[in-house]
């Protein structure tokens, strides 16, 4: 197994997993906080057919998905309150981009065999080919992403926990919603590399969702978040090198993982229903004592 550290790919691999295993715990807790699940599943359709369109064009998919999330992001920022009740309009916006992308890949995948590969992976992820170039573009990217995050972490989780009251005293809440959704769309967009299109969500749901299960204290629940991660990234990849029986792809074992953790930490804990009250209650205590 040491002597598989050797190879470039299971080097780049690794470092591409642990980079978007930070990232996507530490937005992966403001998406759960904020119940904005949906706003990461959008992103990533719209991002697809930007990775895909950008594939065409002989554009890195990485950089093209970046765009059409960053673009996208703004847009739903912007919105705000007005976003909410759209849910037909906003439902036919996502399917077209999705169809979009299905053009783009079919355009992609005929011209040459290794293109269509290449269309799986943006699916499904294909930690396997990440290049060193695509591991510097996703630590830029992260860095940004967390000095971001830092600085933003005392307004954004006040306006996440109670808005009213944030707006109330002077804390710009749409602006900080207009910046989240764009650290969330770069954080989508990087997690492609690893788990592809289809399965952001297990590293940018799953770990925070798990934690969130086991603690209420915001900054015990960013630890366990970003604990779980790696150790279900790490462990993925270790799976997918070692094999079990079979060689399968990284992301089917990150995801399954992803997916244990979560329905482990829903049996294990029997404060369910008092959970999300002693979340909030943790959450306020923490922005109080920071305000006295």
């Amino acid at each position: 197994m040491l002597a598989l550290f050797q190879l470039d790919f299971v080097q780049n691999a690794f470092l591409a997993g642990t980079i978007v295993a930070v990232v996507t715990a530490l937005v992966g807790y403001f998406v759960v906080l904020r119940a904005q699940a949906f706003a990461g599943e959008a992103l990533t359709d719209i991002g697809f057919a930007g990775a895909t369109g950008a594939a065409v064009l002989g554009i890195g998919s990485l950089l093209g998905m970046l765009g059409f999330t960053l673009i996208s992001a703004f847009a739903i920022g912007a919105l705000g309150e007005r976003v909410r009740g759209r849910d037909i309009e906003i439902g036919m916006v996502l399917s077209f981009a999705l169809g979009l992308g299905v053009l783009f890949l079919s355009i992609y995948t005929q011209s040459s065999a290794a293109h269509a590969s290449a269309g799986v992976g943006i699916l499904f992820g294909s930690i396997l080919s990440v290049s060193r170039s695509d591991v510097l573009i996703a630590l830029a990217c992260s860095c940004a992403v967390l000095l971001a995050l830092a600085l933003l972490f005392r307004p954004l989780l006040f306006a996440s926990i109670d808005p009213q009251v944030a707006q109330a005293r002077g804390v710009p809440v749409r602006l900080l919603s207009i910046l989240f959704l764009l650290l969330l769309a770069v954080t989508t967009a990087e997690s492609v590399l690893v788990v592809g299109v289809l399965l952001v969500f297990a590293l940018l749901v799953a770990p925070a969702a798990t934690a969130a299960r086991l603690t209420h204290r915001p900054r015990a629940t960013l630890l366990l978040s970003l604990l779980l991660s790696l150790s279900i990234t790490w462990g993925g990849l270790i799976l997918a090198f070692a094999g079990t029986g079979r060689h399968l792809p990284a992301g089917f074992y990150i995801s399954t993982l992803a997916a244990l953790a979560y329905f482990a930490a829903v049996l294990f804990s029997r404060r369910a229903p008092r959970l999300k009250y002693k979340m909030v209650r943790g959450c306020r205590e923490e922005c109080v004592s920071a305000e006295g």
